[in-house]
């Protein structure tokens, strides 16, 4: 199991240095002066200068790589221009509302696909499987921010159960600060419990399939003690598959249901500054959310070695 995770964390260092890499690149590529569009049109070519000083675009592009790889193992993200603190505080601050918002979410999409998954595959073919089927690809198909509209004019405008956007800080106590983020949470886990469930019914019907629960059938096992005992852990690979990936997309992409809800998340920070165009900004955001990403990868990687032996004795 060590060598295997030793392997695992070799290949997530590798994989950041590349994405490092490539970010600061794309960004870089980028045509037009950040100095010149933070300052306006109406800046002398002096202030520009000093501001190309400031945020250190004088020098190559692998002395300004370095310097930046350099900050983020350090710690320091560099400071933003347009916030005038440091990105490590933005991030801070903006954080507490993202992950709150991806974990919130991630759980309500496990909770409803799970027993859902489990229902179609125990029926399959019949009623309520096609019921379900039929669901969860109208929840695939229909965009999150269509759903998150949908759900501010029922419990926001309507019924008045919630707040339409903004997020009261978590210094105004937990349940408020959960409530703020109910309706995005729920937005943003509907369409991923729609894949989820899809997943884990597929999974379950490949797996029931087997010599082994048959076998555990003749033995006398009935066909809920096969699917729980036997079938499910079998069929969790794929499913922590999709969680991984499901938890990465909810961190790092959630930019529309954050402008659409008013959320000072770290989505909207992004958004805030690719049209600010402040580049060490985006640049560290970005690095961060790949390094989550890449994060939540390894740990799925070990979650498989401890779901699967097989994986440990390769390694």
């Amino acid at each position: 199991m060590l060598r295997y995770a030793l392997s695992r964390a070799l290949s997530l260092a590798l994989s950041l240095l590349v994405a490092s890499a490539v970010i600061f690149a794309v960004i870089e590529v980028i045509p037009g002066d950040p100095a010149s569009y933070m300052l306006g049109l109406n800046a002398t070519p002096e202030a520009v200068a000093a501001l190309r000083d400031q945020l250190g675009l004088d020098g190559s592009l692998l002395s300004r790589y370095l310097h930046w790889l350099g900050g983020m193992l350090s710690g320091d993200f560099g400071t933003s221009y347009t916030y005038k603190v440091p990105v490590s505080e933005l991030v801070a601050q903006r954080l507490w509302v993202s992950l709150p918002l991806a974990l919130y979410a991630l759980v309500l999409s496990t909770l409803i696909a799970f027993p859902v998954g489990l229902i179609a595959a125990a029926r399959r073919g019949s009623v309520t499987d096609y019921g379900i089927m039929g669901a969860t690809q109208l929840g695939i198909a229909v965009p999150n921010f269509w759903f998150a509209m949908l759900l501010v004019l029922v419990f926001a405008v309507n019924l008045r159960w919630f707040s339409a956007g903004g997020f009261p800080g978590w210094d105004a106590g937990l349940l408020p600060g959960l409530k703020a983020l109910t309706l995005p949470a729920v937005a943003l886990a509907l369409p991923q419990a729609s894949i989820l469930a899809r997943v884990m019914r597929s999974a379950l019907i490949e797996t029931l399939g087997q010599d082994y629960i048959r076998t555990a059938r003749a033995k006398g096992l009935s066909r809920r003690q096969a699917t729980t005992r036997h079938a499910l852990r079998n069929a969790m690979i794929p499913v922590l598959t999709i969680i991984g990936l499901q938890f990465s997309f909810l961190l790092a992409g959630a930019i529309i249901i954050e402008n659409v809800f008013f959320l000072p998340g770290l989505g909207r920070l992004i958004f805030q500054g690719i049209t600010q165009r402040d580049l060490i900004v985006v640049e560290s955001l970005v690095m961060l959310l790949v390094f989550a990403v890449i994060l939540v990868t390894f740990l799925v990687d070990l979650a498989y070695a401890a779901v699967d032996p097989r994986l440990r004795r390769t390694a």
